[in-house]
């Protein structure tokens, strides 16, 4: 049995792991002095019996300038497997100190969705030694994959799979999957093809197995199927798989000719990606990955941090209107935040759940209005309820009814901005082409900033607080 198939196949030791399936820390010490001491077989035999997923694990905690003498270290064990696990800065870096004649043995051990994610982000030059180095039927699928857009179908998919014509019988399917040594060996499910090879049906592993060798493959084949254009954005592809309850589906070009297939072991790392993706756009964070380069941490930080700091003198400008009546009275500088501050909370809540709702598809056209009026009731109570509680507290503590209506009123005001906001910005953001995920947060801050000080402050000045 090869080193491959045996950390395939056996998990990583009990002792090895935590509670929570992660490597703990006194094992990655261990393995990290063995390769400082020089002692590369026994840091190799504590890492040998490690699934793929762990060895990637183990290669990510160690710190980045150990990463090279580890994996010199255990250099036969880091293989395609590994590195389709890996973190994609960390496998991006380790690439990049392979030879191209390495990486493209390691590319044709995989699958082409696999090879394709370890060669995407290498430099042109790079790129094209390694596809010079491949067989040829391996680069001609990587060249096709590498035509379509980044974080596509076409990208994510695996040519690997099984078709056969439909005027085939179980028989002649069986016959062929057990001579046919260069098929794939993981699949669930069987496309049926027409002449044109434009895929009419699927057939589950357990239909061929179970039906007679006799009975023919459109007798026992399920003509419903979900096609993914190869064109069509991986966040919509999850989404199918999701809805449709899908364990593969084929992948057409715009002909409508099979081409690949995607599997949910690839939907799942999607989802999960997508998802960190989302919430961390919100906050203007970028990728926030801990493995990415600081310079490029800071400046994605800095860039949304310079919006802000803009909207944040917008919001001083409003309080710059009312310079005079603060001064007169200073109780209006102690309460202003708190209007603000909790219209913005109240707006991101409203932003996270729409958000949501339109990366799931559960908001459309169809259902914006009914959006729109449930959020504005859900401000509205919660707005007279934050009203009702803040008002009574001013009273108590300050003893000035004048000002405890105002600042009542002014939370419910902004808190019906925050919500009308929080369902509107991301909505037309949506409209307009533009990820809602990066932009809402920033305008929607503005908005509950202005209005919270504008209403608070224009409402003081009105009924003549400190007049």
């Amino acid at each position: 049995m090869s080193d491959t198939e045996l950390h395939e196949d056996t998990p990583a030791p009990e002792s090895e792991l935590d509670e929570d399936d992660r490597l703990k820390p006194e094992f990655v010490s261990a393995v990290l002095e063995a390769v400082a001491a020089g002692d590369a077989e026994a840091a190799r035999a504590r890492v040998a019996p490690l699934h793929p997923a762990d060895i990637a694990d183990l290669v990510e905690l160690t710190p980045a300038e150990l990463r090279p003498a580890l994996a010199a270290a255990i250099s036969d064990l880091i293989d395609g497997d590994v590195l389709a696990e890996m973190n994609d800065w960390v496998r991006e870096a380790l690439v990049d100190a392979l030879e191209p004649h390495q990486v493209a043995n390691i590319a044709a051990e995989l699958d082409t969705d696999d090879a394709v994610a370890i060669i995407e982000d290498m430099d042109f030059e790079d790129q094209r030694e390694v596809l010079r180095a491949l067989d040829p039927d391996d680069r001609a699928a990587i060249e096709e994959a590498l035509s379509y857009p980044e974080e596509t179908a076409g990208r994510l998919m695996q040519r690997e799979m099984i078709a056969v014509p439909e005027h085939w019988t179980v028989g002649n399917v069986l016959d062929y999957l057990r001579a046919d040594e260069e098929l794939t060996t993981d699949f669930w499910e069987i496309f049926v093809v027409d002449p044109a090879h434009r895929p009419v049906g699927t057939c589950m592993l357990s239909w061929i197995l179970r039906s007679p060798r006799a009975v023919s493959v459109s007798d026992v084949m399920k003509r419903e199927q979900t096609l993914i254009p190869a064109d069509m954005d991986q966040e919509e592809v999850a989404l199918r798989f999701q809805k449709y309850a899908l364990i593969s589906a084929a992948v057409v070009d715009s002909g409508g000719r099979l081409v690949g297939m995607i599997t949910v072991d690839d939907v799942v790392h999607i989802i999960s990606e997508e998802a960190g993706e989302d919430i961390l756009r919100l906050s203007g964070a970028g990728e926030g990955d801990i493995n990415e380069p600081v310079l490029l941490t800071v400046r994605t930080r800095l860039t949304w941090l310079f919006v802000n700091l803009g909207t944040a003198m917008l919001a001083a400008s409003v309080v710059g209107l009312f310079q005079g009546e603060i001064a007169k009275f200073a109780l209006l500088a102690v309460l202003m935040p708190i209007v603000s501050g909790m219209g913005g909370n109240a707006g991101t809540q409203t932003l996270a759940v729409v958000v949501r709702a339109l990366a799931t598809n559960q908001l459309t056209e169809s259902n914006t209005l009914r959006m729109i009026f449930r959020e504005f009731r859900i401000a509205a109570a919660n707005g007279a309820t934050l009203g009702i509680a803040i008002g009574t507290g001013t009273m108590l503590i300050y003893g000035i009814p004048a000002l405890a209506l105002v600042i009542a009123a002014a939370m419910v005001i902004n808190n019906l901005i925050a919500g009308l906001a929080g369902v509107l910005i991301p909505v037309t953001l949506d409209r307009l082409r533009i990820d809602p995920a990066v932009s809402s947060a920033v305008f929607v801050t503005m908005m509950t900033d202005v209005m919270g000080f504008l209403s608070f402050l224009g409402l003081a000045t009105l009924v003549g607080i400190g007049g």
